[in-house]
């Protein structure tokens, strides 16, 4: 009787150990997601204002900002909570950040053809604003995958897969490297 009153404790205590690593560890994940969010939010908000200090600097292309304008959109309405990061959300919110990013690379290459917009001191801020929100971006996205790697490593490894199963804790989805990111891109002059 005492050899199962201390097994069943022992399991408790597990348990207890276990349960508490794992909302840690979501917790961490929950955490990076928000960084991720802000860090996108970020280049969302600079988007209206690098959009009309090129539409006051030059005859643009109206089909090209209307893409931004749109893409802007597109990827401000995908929003997931942290609690649902599955496969199939992440997926559709890359989708949407990426039609984002190359939107913008259309926008910076069309902006070539104007050098006084080029040497115009708000656009070079905006500019500067941009890339440094881009490697804010690359930065949370790494944290992130790195707290979701630890999380999943931990509700996937024995014995705590058998506590993780019984207390609902499932994997969180990974960014994956967009369709072509392997290629290198063409640059043009």
């Amino acid at each position: 009787m005492i050899a199962i009153v201390a097994i069943g404790l022992i399991l408790t205590m597990m348990g207890c150990g276990k349960y508490n690593g794992f909302v840690e560890k979501e917790g961490i994940v929950e955490q990076t997601w928000g960084e991720v969010q802000s860090a996108y939010q970020r280049r969302a908000d600079l988007i209206p204002n690098l959009v009309n200090t090129v539409k006051g600097q030059a005859d643009y292309e109206k089909e090209t900002l209307e893409s931004v304008v749109k893409a802007r959109a597109s990827a401000t309405s995908v929003n997931i909570d942290a609690s649902n990061l599955n496969a199939e959300n992440m997926a559709q919110f890359q989708k949407a950040q990426g039609q984002l990013s190359g939107a913008l690379s259309r926008l910076l290459l069309t902006v070539e053809r104007y050098p006084d917009l080029k040497a115009n001191q708000a656009f070079i801020e905006l500019q500067s604003q941009l890339e440094g929100t881009e490697n804010r971006i690359k930065v949370a996205r790494d944290k992130y995958t790195k707290a979701v790697t630890g999380y999943n490593i931990a509700i996937r490894k024995f014995p705590s897969n058998f506590f993780a199963t019984i207390f609902g804790f499932d994997e969180k989805a990974q960014f994956e490297a967009q369709a072509g990111a392997e290629n290198a891109p063409t640059v043009e002059f």
